[in-house]
């Protein structure tokens, strides 16, 4: 079967959740038995996302294959309970590169290269190229950034001439303010973005409104008019505190019925598997919404803490755990900048906290901050989970104030500390890019019985997604050991640590990313384990 095209656009402003729609639609399919999976293109210069400041970018989602790529693809595989592979990332970055490439080589025959027709083509072609690898009856393509944004007009174009082709439908997600003084939804900006879309050549099929309150008939009536549609075609997303019912949402408004209809395929709607796996998916969306006695302070103690796009896998994986079990989480987002300095404060921002976290980041700034909560942790005997920077500055914790390895540090933050306990790895020392040329991907680990990590995971093998250029160093693993600390798994293959626990207590750090395998219909072990220790401690504070 030729595949066929969902393109996902968004008009007035970024930010508005096209990646969110983009997952919910795609899950919707699938539950219809149909084969459909999403592509992300971002128009910026950046072969990957893998250089960028996650206070611009929101964190970096790490696949598999190694592939650095945009946050949606969180996202996307949360929702799919499956993972994607770097082919399902096109950037402007990598469509130049390979223009480029191919002009070197003499492939345009003498021609000049220009956007159209040779780069809008390539882009054509490199679309029905992964539809066709992957045997997909619908690829889903989420343009990134708002259309009228110069990074992404070339790619519209490409859409524009991708619909003479195939067969593709358009889904604009908008924005309908409403002012506070007048009460009323305000539908002229959309008219506005719909007809800058249609300069483009580009007719949507669906209007998806994004609004702080449910879409009125009076809004949904004037947006179907001026986008030539019928009023079952402008779909209501309003504000929701869960984005897991988001699916749900488009179904209830018949948008698969109407989707699967345009593109002429057969959906399973009345099948009792269809009806099946949507009343699984409302039970976790019950259960994360639900309101259980078992309610649990979690701090979540970082450097990017003031933009929550940052962690927002981690964030994630406590709302799966959460829901699976039965445990109510409140998160609270600690800037570890403000527990530097002041050991009073320390107490009285920590005080209370039933889980701490300290999850992955970059640089020296904050680091003393972190390093006093994961003490605070062990000393308190709260239950830690440390995730990438987080296992690191626990062994350099542990070393300071267990072993008494005074000074001890990682050379990321002091290249000169005497005790190197978290150093640089070999292979990373004379590199000269920065981009993709880190420990990525996925590793093997294996895990030693009796240990928190083996009670978690119950397997003695495992498979984790790493982004990392330091690692504890082998030469203090033996005194960390003789004081107490437990080093639970490691990576054969390199002999290198990759999760460390305190003998006592619930106190555990990974390597690892964990939080970016976990999914909603399949929580991840780690973060299972340490709610129910937090719930725990809850229980006997």
């Amino acid at each position: 079967m030729q595949t066929k095209y969902i393109v996902v656009l968004g008009s007035l402003l970024s930010g508005l959740g096209k990646g969110i729609v983009t997952a919910s639609i795609a899950k919707l399919l699938t539950m219809h038995g149909i084969r459909a999976m999403p592509l992300k293109f971002d128009g910026y210069l950046n072969y990957d996302c893998g250089t960028m400041n996650p206070f611009r970018h929101g964190e970096v989602f790490v696949l598999d294959d190694k592939s650095e790529v945009d946050m949606d693809f969180g996202t996307y595989e949360r929702f799919l309970n499956r993972s994607l592979t770097g082919e399902f990332s096109l950037t402007g970055g990598k469509i130049f590169s390979a223009i480029i490439e191919k002009e070197r080589r003499g492939d345009f025959l003498g021609n000049d290269v220009q956007f159209v027709p040779h780069v809008a083509e390539y882009i054509v072609e490199y679309l029905k190229g992964v539809g066709k690898k992957n045997a997909l009856d619908v690829l889903l393509v989420e343009v990134g950034g708002t259309v009228g944004d110069i990074e992404n007009s070339y790619f519209i174009e490409a859409m524009r001439e991708l619909a003479l082709r195939e067969q593709v439908i358009f889904i604009d997600l908008t924005y309908i303010p409403e002012l506070g003084a007048v009460g009323e939804q305000k539908t002229k900006p959309t008219q506005i973005a719909l007809r800058n879309i249609m300069q483009f050549g580009i007719q949507p099929s669906f209007i998806v409104c994004r609004s702080e309150k449910a879409l009125a008939d009076s809004t949904r009536k004037k947006v179907a008019l001026f986008a030539n549609l019928n009023e079952s075609a402008v779909i209501d997303d309003h504000n929701s505190d869960n984005i897991y019912r988001m699916p749900i949402l488009l179904m209830e408004q018949g948008l698969d019925d109407a989707v699967i209809k345009a593109l002429g395929l057969k959906g399973n709607a009345g099948d009792t598997a269809f009806k099946s796996k949507v009343n699984e998916w409302k039970k976790l969306c019950e259960a994360i919404e639900g309101t259980g006695k078992n309610g649990v302070n979690i701090a979540i103690v970082g450097k990017y803490t003031k933009l929550h796009d940052a962690y927002a896998s981690v964030k994630e994986a406590v709302t799966h755990a959460s829901a699976h079990n039965g445990v109510n989480v409140k998160l609270n987002w600690i800037e570890s900048e403000d527990l530097e300095g002041n050991t009073m404060h320390v107490e009285e921002m920590l005080r209370g906290m039933d889980g701490i976290i300290v999850p992955g980041g970059f640089g020296k700034r904050g680091i003393e901050g972190m390093i006093s909560a994961i003490g605070y942790a062990r000393d308190k005997g709260v239950p830690y989970l440390g995730l990438c920077l987080g296992m690191q500055l626990m062994a350099v914790e542990f070393a300071r104030h267990v072993c008494n390895l005074e000074g001890a540090n990682s050379t990321e933050f002091n290249p000169g500390t005497k005790h190197k306990v978290v150093d640089i790895m070999g292979g990373q020392k004379d590199l000269d890019r920065k981009g993709g040329t880190m420990r990525l991907g996925l590793w093997p680990a294996a895990v030693r019985k009796g240990t928190i990590a083996y009670w978690a995971y119950e397997s003695t093998r495992v498979k984790e997604r790493h982004r990392h250029r330091y690692e504890l160093n082998n030469a203090y693993r033996k005194a960390l050991a003789d004081n107490g600390l437990v080093i639970s798994a490691i990576n054969e293959q390199n002999d290198l640590v990759e999760i460390i626990e305190w003998r006592d207590g619930f106190g555990i750090g990974t390597q690892a990313h964990p939080e970016l395998e976990s999914r909603l219909e399949r929580p991840h072990p780690l973060f299972l384990s340490f709610l129910k220790a937090a719930a725990e401690h809850k229980r006997q504070s």
